[in-house]
């Protein structure tokens, strides 16, 4: 292999570092003690370097399966939210145990979605994890399962930890998996499917060769590769690599040519549109024609209530709505300045026309560019 190729990678000096499930619970058979003393002696080299790094966790639920003795993953949200909470003090407690051994002074952060879509909360929880990385503390972050419902869940650890990521401008993004990587074909289906070394993160070939996760973990490639892009937005490169890989760490940061590496290839975003990226709830939609499409693509410029079509959805101003194209997919994202039914009553009008049409002059923009964010 040769070291230096990925120059990127190994500039970055503030990492964040996700572990699966499959990983932290040796598949499924209890917390894998060695996994996770070789994952933090691994942390504890990559900090003497002078690097910072947050960890994300997967596992807790997993390991609270184990705990309980129940034979297989719960469908019942109490159930899980059980086995979340029994399985969170464990492994946190292994992470403490485990990084005492090098004088580390780790921190357990639970975030909920909330966290991030109110902007208040997602800068005291910026300010959190910037603190702890200035005092030499890793924070151990994890979705806060014991009280997460499924509508309001960031879904899995991948997307959460490119939200992490967004929250602390960090360098580097490493996904470590129970794979080698991301591969053309699914390496189960065909086993001389050849690995992706590098790739454009934005490139769309990239989709077909996603695949779904296994029984323990949520996140299979797909998740993977959507975190990525949103990590993407604050100029972050995403590695994908096998965290049963000797010295993974090591290797990754010294920009040697191990897992895939997904390339930002643009520069990142500002904090107010990295905060409206992380929205993962949607209220609703609006089906754009083309020239609107055109002028959020290419101008950069505010959406205009005469480039809607249709509307989708009950959402209350200030909420955010995904905008599409007429083919139906995603092209932005953002707040709206009006509710649905005045957003329908108003839609294909030009901005002169609001007052006469709703009999008040709200704002002439149906979402402000600043307000907006591309997908």
């Amino acid at each position: 292999m040769n070291s230096g190729a990925r120059t990127e990678i190994a500039a970055a000096r503030r990492w964040v570092i996700k572990v699966g499930s499959a990983l932290l619970t040796n598949d499924g058979r209890g917390l894998d003690s060695a996994m996770i003393g070789s994952l933090v002696a691994q942390v504890a080299a990559l900090r003497a370097g002078g690097a910072e790094v947050v960890l994300v966790s997967s596992g807790a639920v997993a390991a609270g399966i184990v705990r309980l003795g129940w034979p297989r993953r719960p469908s019942q949200l109490h159930e899980l939210q059980a086995a979340a909470a029994v399985g969170q003090s464990a492994l946190i407690q292994s992470y403490e145990t485990a990084f005492r051994g090098y004088d580390i002074a780790s921190a357990q952060i639970l975030l909920g979605h909330d966290d991030i879509t109110a902007r208040d909360r997602y800068l005291n929880a910026r300010g959190t994890l910037t603190t702890l990385l200035r005092l030499g503390v890793v924070p151990i972050v994890n979705e806060n399962d014991t009280v997460v419902t499924d509508e309001i869940r960031f879904g899995d650890n991948d997307t959460l930890a490119a939200l992490v990521a967004n929250l602390i401008d960090a360098d580097a993004l490493l996904l470590l998996t129970d794979q080698q990587g991301l591969y053309e074909e699914d390496p189960r289906m065909n086993p001389f499917a050849a690995l992706v070394e590098a790739r454009d993160v934005h490139d769309v070939a990239l989709d077909a060769m996603a695949g779904e996760g296994g029984a323990l973990g949520r996140g299979g490639m797909i998740t993977k590769l959507r975190a990525a892009r949103l990590a993407a937005r604050s100029g972050t490169e995403t590695v994908i690599a096998s965290g049963r890989h000797p010295d993974v760490l090591a290797e990754v940061a010294a920009g040697v040519i191990v897992g895939t590496w997904l390339r930002t290839g643009k520069r990142p975003q500002n904090a107010r549109k990295q905060w409206l990226a992380g929205m993962v709830q949607v209220a609703g939609s609006l089906e754009l024609d083309e020239g609107a499409v055109r002028v959020l693509r290419e101008s950069g410029r505010s959406l205009l209530p005469v480039g809607v079509r249709a509307v989708s959805g009950r959402f209350q101003r200030g909420d955010m709505v995904s905008c599409r194209c007429p083919e139906g997919r995603e092209v932005a994202r953002g707040l709206v300045n009006y509710g649905a039914d005045d957003t329908r009553r108003i839609m294909g009008q030009p901005s002169a026309a609001i007052e006469q049409v709703l009999g008040y002059q709200g704002d002439e923009e149906l979402i402000h560019r600043d307000n907006l964010v591309l997908c």
